[in-house]
Formats: structure tokens, sequence, C-alpha cells
């Protein structure tokens, strides 16, 4: 089958940046005092995801989110205007809205009673006039950047940040072309690691585990030939899926993982008269088949695209596995006061036909680890984590010794100190 080449997102090999070859120390994963370095260098001067644009699609509407120790309340305030603030009163610190979602036609601190317009300014205090140094004007909510991306809504607690789109380059310009905007969210959950946010970064950020933990995949993707791209800030991998691994004993094997990849992109396995090195291509044509019956316009998507998982990582937590039609979101949350700890946020994306009612928001869920399976992949994946971080705590550990097929992490930690450094 020819390859068809489209205008769309860039598939040529980035440079490979020079990174070196030195443990990373294990501190960047244990120590107290290297996140709270993180903390005020990185965290609070990056632009960080709050959530989907689709949950506030009314003024009034609003959600909270939260990232290390403070609260962000995010609310639609004009038909065309998302604000963020700070998720509190400046009278006594009060928390202005519980997590969750909602409307308001303003915001009533529930202690006091100071109430704020959806712009954040003041609009009343009562008793104003015991006050005898004055409430002033400025008494409002604290608001940082905020902007919309993709479907999805961004804050940045740094009041001098660089535009979005600048911070996202190139990323914005190679993920456009899939619409995410188009997406609906079919699953939404939370869940409690006992690891360092990085460590659940790094376990997503390479496949050169595959063949130890998860053996199953190596009859359905390629994890040698994997194209690794490092941008300025954030990073790629294109991982072949619809054909067996160069480890797999038998190469002209349909594999029944191959079968069921074959049934869901709407080939029937059992009359399929191709082998191995022919699945991929079916699968692909099918998928642009289906997309097009449907009136989903995927011209702006090679082919490679419609079976292959497009990996992308936006610095320095957002990991999206990226179909022709549908997606699967990771984001990683620092603890607030534990390094051994993160949030581990995953959601499933799928797009929907042009004039097609979305399906019902499903409730967003949490869950300590342990509590509900993720999938026989992600189950073995948070089964591993909070044994390599009590195993980075062990005094034998001196830190991380990254191969070349791992230089995605290497890469994070080169972004990361890039921040660290420049805030000295």
């Amino acid at each position: 089958m020819t390859t068809t080449t489209r205008q769309g997102t860039p598939t040529e090999k980035a440079h490979e940046p020079i990174l070196g070859t030195e443990l990373i120390p294990k501190e960047r994963y244990t120590s107290t005092e290297y996140m709270a370095l993180e903390w005020e260098r990185m965290w609070t001067k990056v632009w960080n995801m709050a959530g989907r644009e689709s949950d506030i699609p009314n003024v009034g509407d609003y959600f909270t989110t939260e990232l290390g120790p403070e609260s962000f309340l995010i609310v639609r305030e004009a038909p065309d205007k998302v604000r963020a603030f700070y998720n509190v009163c400046p009278h006594r610190g009060n928390q202005i809205r519980n997590a969750g979602m909602g409307h308001a036609e303003s915001f009533q601190c529930a202690y006091h009673f100071f109430e704020f317009n959806l712009d954040g300014s003041k609009k009343f205090v009562p008793d104003e006039d015991t006050f005898t140094q004055g409430v002033p004007q400025e008494t409002a909510l604290a608001e940082v950047p905020c902007d919309t991306w993709g479907g999805f809504v961004w804050f940045n607690m740094n009041p001098d940040a660089e535009p979005l789109t600048e911070f996202l380059d190139p990323l914005a310009r190679h993920l456009d072309p899939y619409h995410f905007e188009d997406y609906a969210i079919v699953q939404d959950m939370t869940l409690e690691w006992d690891c360092n946010w990085k460590t659940s970064v790094d376990a997503f950020n390479e496949v050169y585990h595959v063949q130890g933990i998860h053996p199953q995949l190596l009859e359905s993707l390629d994890d040698i030939h994997v194209q690794i791209d490092l941008y300025e800030r954030h990073n790629r991998y294109l991982v072949p899926f619809g054909l067996v691994s160069p480890r797999y004993q038998n190469q002209d094997e349909v594999t029944e993982p191959l079968r069921e990849f074959m049934t869901a992109s709407g080939i029937d396995p059992e009359s399929f008269a191709g082998g191995m090195a022919d699945v991929r291509p079916a699968m692909q044509a099918a998928t642009r088949a289906s997309a097009e019956a449907q009136g989903i316009d995927v011209s702006e998507l090679n082919d490679d695209q419609l079976s292959d998982d497009y990996h992308y990582y936006i610095f320095p937590s957002l990991t999206f596995n990226t179909t022709a039609l549908s997606f699967l979101f990771f984001r990683q949350r620092p603890h607030a006061t534990d390094p051994n700890k993160m949030l581990f946020d995953m959601q499933t994306y799928l797009r929907m036909p042009p004039g097609a009612e979305p399906p019902p928001r499903p409730p967003h869920t949490r869950y300590k680890h342990g509590e509900v399976s993720l999938g026989l992949v992600l189950d073995q994946d948070s089964y591993n984590l909070p044994r390599v971080q009590k195993g980075m705590n062990s005094r034998a550990y001196k830190g991380l010794l990254i191969n070349y097929r791992e230089r995605r992490i290497r890469h994070m930690h080169k972004v990361l100190d890039g921040y660290l450094e420049a805030a000295r």
C-alpha cells in the first residue's frame, strides 16, 4: 500500500541534542528540598492544564483544579473569556469553592459572605464600614494568566508568562490536525500513587520496558523502530502499531491482539486473506474509510496516524497517546508536601462526528493505589511504580542510569534544569 503524505503533523526526525551520559541523581525524586525548588522555580513558571473547556460552556460555569499546595478556580466570565483565580478569599483565606464544578452568578465566600463578580472584582463586603483601614476595590480574587488551546483551559502562576502558543511550540502545530476540540471526554479518573510525579512521567516516556513489564504488547507493536523527537521543551515518540515486535518469535503470525485490532478497525479477521505484514495497512485503510463514513475529516492525518500511537509529552507532566479517532490523556501532579507521592489523572476522549451529540460527561472518580483496575497494561505500570520509588530511597541506589532509548527522560531533566538554573 502506498503511504499518502498530507499537510498536517510533521513526521521528519528532529535533530538530536547532546544530553550527556551521567547518572541522574536520585534526590531529584526523593528530596523535599528538590521538591520545593521545583515548585518555586518550575511549577509556578510553566503553563499547566486546568481542565476541559466544554465543562464550562455557559457564562458563570466554573470548575476547580488543584496543583501541589494550590487550588484554582476556573470560570467562564463572558462567552469568549475564561479566567483563572487562586481559589482563596483575600479576607481570611477561606476557599471560595469546594472541589468540583458548578454554576454561579457571583462567588460568595461562605465564611463572612465577601462576594466577588465573575471577573474576580469585589462586589459586596458585609459591614464594610467596620474596616477602619478600608476595603479597597483592589481587594479581589487573585487572578493568574489563563488561555485555551485544543479545547482545554490552561493557567500559569507567572504573571509575566509567555503566550501559551509560544510555550506549546511546536507541539500545538503538531497536534492541531487532530482537532482536539471535536473530542468528547468519556473517562475521567484520578489515582493516588506512592511515587514521585517524575517516576510516573518516566514510565510512559520510553518503550525500553515493554519487553519486561508488558510482554503481551510484543504481539501488536514495534518497540524497536520507534522514532524519538526531542524539541526545545517537549518531545514525542512515534510507536508503530498493527504489527509484531522484531523481538517476537514468529514474525509471520497474525496474533490474537492483531486480530482484535482488525476487528476494532472494522475488518473481519476470519475473512482476511493477508499476512502479518498486511494487517497494518489494512487497518489504516479501514480506519480512514470508517472516519469518512461518519463525516469525520481525517485528511490532515497521514496513514501512520490511523494506526500508530503518536505519543506527545508536553513539559512538565502532560501526555497525549494520540490516535486518529481517540486519545488517552495523562497528567501527573505533584503532591503538596511529599516527594514520594503524586496524583495521576487519566482521561479518555473520542472524536465526535460533526453534529453528533456527545455522550453524557462521565463523573470524575478518585481512587487510591490498587482500588480499581486500569486495564492490564496500566495495571502493570501502577503495580511497579511504588516499588521503583521505594527502591530509589535505598542507600544503595545512587541515580538513574539512562540508555539511548530512554533519552526522553534525560531530555526532560535537561529542560527542568533550565528552569531551576534560570531562576537563580
